[in-house]
């Protein structure tokens, strides 16, 4: 391995792991914040962009214009529509479970879609990933299920609590819309890339600048959650006094530049095999961080569910194969031990 791509995977671990941290502060100070988030990332994004890839507006497109308006209404809604879904009584462990799920999504639109057929060992994999993911969802919704006393201040608290159950409800079926969505999009940038060739940080750009102009409906909502960061408590970041939500946005973004940037540097100097371990444990590590440092709540369903979700992501991308493979002896091996 040399030492561009060790740099890259350290990089994704750093980046994109403290990314989820710094997420989980944003939305724990401001439940709301995620739309306020999801924008500033596509600014500083498409900032950045327009003066590396589009040479401040001079750059010519490899990929039709029009071709990128179906890529960013799908990068749009699956980036809005996953990180909107905090205020909906989202747990981050669950969040990110949820999202682990995008093998599931990606092989179901592969059927659909594309007609394709996969080995028995696949759909293994699949059944095992919606298991894990469908036990997650019950532990959690179990924790949000109204009471059944009946007494005057308990059938109010009960009311109120199954509110909160179909708000959650409403959560899970906006996570499992951006997960599907974000599968058909995979599908679509695949056949993008069959046909103009590979260009994946002029895609990175567009998909980010384009769809600015979506967020206008949402300006109120917007500047109503910038002005609720502006006046939480102070905290001093080196040496600077700061807005407690306004520094964990500030980090989120920059956190999240530095995790997609290195995936795009691990994509270029690594095997495939690799890049999905890296992205595998690197979601590994995040849950086990969020677990423990936030106090999440989960329980001995959750474990199952995520121990199900992982070893099924193993199995879909090979990786456990070639790591058991890698421990057994080979033909050339046995016939010389015979």
């Amino acid at each position: 391995m040399n030492l561009m791509a060790a740099l890259a995977i350290g990089m994704v671990f750093v980046g994109c792991c403290s990314n989820v941290v710094f997420l989980e502060l944003v939305v724990k100070e401001d439940p709301g914040a995620g739309n306020l988030a999801t924008f500033l990332q596509f600014v500083f994004i498409a900032t950045i962009g327009f003066c590396t890839v589009g040479k401040f507006g001079t750059a010519k497109r490899n990929i039709p214009f029009k071709q990128y308006l179906l890529l960013v209404g799908f990068f749009w809604s699956s980036s809005v529509a996953n990180n909107y879904a905090f205020d909906f009584n989202i747990s981050m462990p669950l969040h990110m479970i949820f999202r682990a799920g995008s093998l599931m999504a990606n092989m179901a639109m592969g059927v659909w879609i594309l007609k394709k057929q996969y080995p028995p060992l696949k759909y293994l994999a699949v059944f095992m990933i919606s298991a894990g993911i469908a036990i997650c969802t019950i532990q959690s919704s179990g924790e949000v299920k109204a009471p059944r006393e009946t007494s005057d201040d308990e059938v109010e608290e009960a009311r109120l609590k199954f509110i909160d159950w179909l708000w959650w409800c409403l959560g899970i079926a906006i996570l499992t819309f951006a997960l599907f969505v974000s599968a058909r999009m995979g599908i679509f940038q695949e056949s993008l890339y069959s046909v103009y060739g590979k260009h994946p940080w002029e895609a990175l750009y567009y998909t980010h600048l384009l769809p600015l102009v979506f967020w206008l409906p949402t300006a109120p909502n917007i500047y109503h959650h910038i002005e609720l960061a502006t006046k939480t408590p102070d905290i001093e970041f080196l040496g600077i006094i700061w807005p407690r939500q306004v520094l964990w946005l500030t980090l989120y973004i920059l956190t999240q530049g530095l995790c997609i940037s290195a995936v795009y540097v691990l994509t270029t100097e690594c095997a495939s095999l690799t890049v999905t371990l890296t992205v595998t444990l690197r979601k590994f590590v995040s849950l086990l961080f969020s677990i423990i440092y936030f106090r999440n709540p989960f329980k001995l369903g959750h474990w199952i569910g995520t121990l199900l979700v992982f070893i099924g992501t193993l199995i879909f991308t090979e990786l456990l194969q070639k790591t058991i493979a890698l421990f057994l002896p080979t033909k050339e091996v046995k016939k010389k031990v015979q």
